[in-house]
């Protein structure tokens, strides 16, 4: 028998709260997660549990919406000693790879970690971290920069601290492919259990990027939605005419893969396979995605032909779709172009925002949800359709049977990357 990827652990961090079943809730019921203005526990704030340090300032710049992990006490969760070598994002990704590892019933002081692998992505790093140490310089000289500046900053913590906390010993790599990272990491770690080189993997995607600098610069790019005189909680609204920017979130999703032949082994609840990947780059432009979208199509037919599958086998399509002007019209497009049998779309944004290089993990938990709830989620904050988007959007959360999920997402520097999901 050939041998497939199969899902075993699902865990979350997002703006909808902190795990699966917090997360997934609100995500179906649609309830949008946007707030205006710094919010307690934001990292940054001084005092805040999980923060940086009170030299880390205001946390984010004035007037910028955000998606924030509500009430996340690193101390709690993770212990004081542990949360205090840890950066935001690193926190992130630790506390949902627990409740990953958990859910797939694995026992990490009895495993052979030389058989276990860590592919996680990020686009930003410890970019907390790095702001409390450049104001620090700034302010008081080079002796004030903290000797865990780099264990915290550096990208590739997030994956070595994952390793060190569960003793896995296999391969251990982060992927960073801008917003796209999380699910770049998810299809390079299915490639690595195909290849033969690990049995498990801890995979997924983290980010944690609400920082005065970075909102600035995405905002001088005009990608973020402004304020606005509404109501905070509905600016993230993908596909509708009125959608004017993405908002930026945090947080983390990770997922537990396993060969199916080591899974059915050890008597795993599988929870899905993960059948196909793809991934493409534009080549066009450093921020704008390719007009006709054919780096997205790329790797949709490539995931697809990778998992075996027709476009007309797909049921249901957790779209990248992050409330942008261009970016949803030309996803769009992509999407009616090779789907023209109209599955429901979805984008989760509408709630969580947009989570950048941890995005397309929580998407992917998001679809395995899909297929073994049989629930398809809303769209939230879509009041009027654009034209444009030509796409039988769910509006309300959906109870159908999901066999095939098709996940996209999209990065800076033309990157695509598009993950297949299916019933086990």
């Amino acid at each position: 028998m050939t041998e497939t990827a199969v899902v075993t652990g699902l865990g979350l961090v997002t703006a909808a709260g902190i795990g699966v079943p917090a997360s997934w809730e609100a995500i179906c019921a649609g309830r949008g997660t946007a707030t205006l203005g710094n919010s307690p526990g934001s990292p940054g704030s001084p005092g805040s549990p999980g923060s940086p340090g009170p030299e880390a300032g205001s946390g984010q710049a004035p007037g910028h919406l955000t998606c924030r992990v509500p009430g996340f006490d690193a101390d709690s969760l993770l212990g004081a000693r542990e949360a205090h070598r840890l950066d935001r994002f690193s926190q992130f990704a630790l506390v949902a790879a627990a409740e990953a590892l958990a859910d797939a019933g694995l026992d990490t002081d009895s495993w052979d970690g030389t058989r276990v692998g860590v592919v996680l992505g990020t686009a930003f790093g410890g970019v907390n971290a790095y702001t409390v140490a450049q104001q620090a310089l700034d302010g008081r000289g080079a002796h004030a920069v903290s000797p865990l500046l780099l264990p915290l900053y550096l990208p590739n913590m997030v994956a070595g601290q994952t390793a060190i906390a569960h003793r896995a010993t296999g391969p251990c790599l982060v992927v960073s492919t801008a917003c796209a990272s999380g699910a770049s990491a998810i299809g390079v770690a299915r490639d690595m259990l195909l290849a033969g080189r690990c049995d498990i993997v801890i995979t997924g995607g983290s980010d944690a990027a609400l920082t005065p600098a970075v909102l600035s610069g995405f905002a001088r790019l005009g990608a973020l939605s402004g304020p606005g005189d509404g109501d905070p909680a509905t600016a993230s609204r993908p596909f509708d005419t009125a959608r004017d920017g993405f908002v930026a979130a945090e947080g983390a999703g990770v997922l537990i893969l396993e060969r199916e032949s080591h899974a059915r082994a050890r008597g795993a609840r599988v929870q899905a396979r993960l059948a196909g990947y793809g991934a493409s780059a534009d080549a066009h432009h450093p921020v704008a995605p390719h007009p006709d979208g054919t780096g997205l199509e790329s790797a949709v037919r490539g995931a697809l032909a990778d998992a075996g599958l027709a476009a007309g086998d797909v049921d249901h399509v957790s779209a990248h779709a992050t409330s942008t002007p261009l970016g949803d019209a030309v996803e769009a497009a992509v999407l009616a172009r090779l789907l023209p049998h109209r599955p429901l779309v979805t984008s989760v944004k509408g709630v969580i925002g947009h989570a950048l290089g941890a995005a397309g993990a929580i998407e992917a938990v998001c679809s395995v949800l899909s297929v073994t709830r049989g629930t398809v989620p809303p769209t939230a904050n879509l009041t009027a359709a654009d034209p444009e988007c030509d796409l039988d959007i769910a509006r309300t959360v959906v109870r159908r049977k999901v066999d095939a999920v098709l996940t996209t997402s999209v990065g800076f520097g033309g990157q695509n990357a598009a993950l297949v999901v299916t019933a086990p």
